[in-house]
């Protein structure tokens, strides 16, 4: 019998990869989504579908004791919202109700997996050092915040067998944030946020999708920071995709004094509307800080996390896809 695995998240773009390394180590897949998903990208996939009540935990616990999945992955969350409590809703909240209702229903659950993200300890201020599980965390947006709530709560739920992911920025197929700039590229614009040197790293959604199926036999409470390895200038991500899809761009730098008028004309504007700001102060404070590089020895060591792609050739694979697909 196949062992059952419950991902949350599951319509969204990690969720999507997660699902696929899950099928490819033969589970048992449910596959947790709201009713507003679009899951049209799922249906041809061996999964179950279910819709679960996070703010009802007599409910949450009944849909858990139905299941009895075995394991827990739980990637869903809200990246972009209006408020902090928004914010800590739905990313904290939300993980600590799942992973209380799974004790609570008795499921015998062997591993919850949550996936925070390298926001939650925040970036270092100066190009020196890199970011290890043992540094103080500093999170500079309130995503960030929510993020590392998240993980403070989950530490409390008694008689959890837990591991925390925290990812960098994740690329690859179907993403749609670093896809802007990309596009941007194609129409032969590279514009740029001041002139700063910056330490910016990577993954590419596959290492995601093993790192947490690896992370389903790890039998210790911890947390792993993941990248690729490696650290890349402001301009290694622009370069190597002008080289693979054979552009040339007019580069350009916008002065910061700008880029804040322009995030603080967008944080009013929103404050006026249901919708959450595409840029705000917050998010420049994390678009432009100057060193994101990540210490993943810990990862390596204790989970045997060994990524297969560096920027360059998780590029390929992603702009290929674009392409593929007429996103590009």
């Amino acid at each position: 019998m196949r062992e059952k695995v419950l991902i949350t998240g599951a319509s969204g773009f990690a969720g999507f990869h997660i699902i696929e390394e899950a099928l490819h180590n033969n589970f048992e897949v449910y596959a947790a989504v709201r009713k507003s998903s679009k899951t049209e990208h799922l249906k041809n996939l061996d999964i179950k579908f279910v819709n679960l009540n996070y703010r009802d935990l007599t409910a949450l616990k009944q849909q858990l004791a139905d299941i009895k999945p075995d394991y827990i992955i739980h990637a869903a969350g809200v990246t972009a919202a209006k408020s902090q409590a928004t914010y800590n809703y739905v990313n904290a909240t939300h993980t600590f109700n799942l992973a209380s209702a799974a004790i609570e229903a008795g499921i015998n659950l062997k591993k919850f997996v949550l996936i925070s993200s390298l926001a939650a300890l925040g970036p270092l201020k100066t190009l020196s050092g890199t970011i290890n599980e043992t540094i103080n965390p500093n999170p500079v947006t309130a995503y960030g915040r929510s993020k590392l709530l998240a993980e403070e709560q989950l530490r409390t739920v008694e008689n959890l067998n837990y591991t925390i992911l925290r990812p960098t920025a994740i690329y690859g197929p179907r993403d749609t944030g670093i896809f802007i700039f990309f596009k941007q590229l194609t129409r032969g614009l590279e514009p740029y946020m001041g002139k700063a040197n910056q330490k910016l790293t990577f993954i590419y959604v596959k290492d995601v999708a093993k790192a947490s199926i690896k992370s389903l036999y790890d039998g210790n409470n911890t947390d792993y920071n993941l990248s690729d390895g490696n650290f890349y200038s402001k301009y290694e991500l622009a370069n190597l995709a002008k080289e693979a899809l054979s552009l040339k761009t007019f580069k350009f730098h916008l002065p910061v004094i700008f880029v804040k008028i322009i995030a603080f004309v967008s944080e009013k504007v929103s404050s006026l509307s249901n919708k959450a700001a595409i840029i705000n102060m917050e998010k420049l404070d994390e678009l432009m800080a100057v060193n994101w590089s990540v210490d993943i020895e810990k990862a390596k060591s204790q989970l045997g996390f060994y990524p297969a792609y560096n920027l360059q050739t998780g590029l390929i694979e992603t702009l290929k896809w674009y392409r593929a697909n007429d996103w590009l």
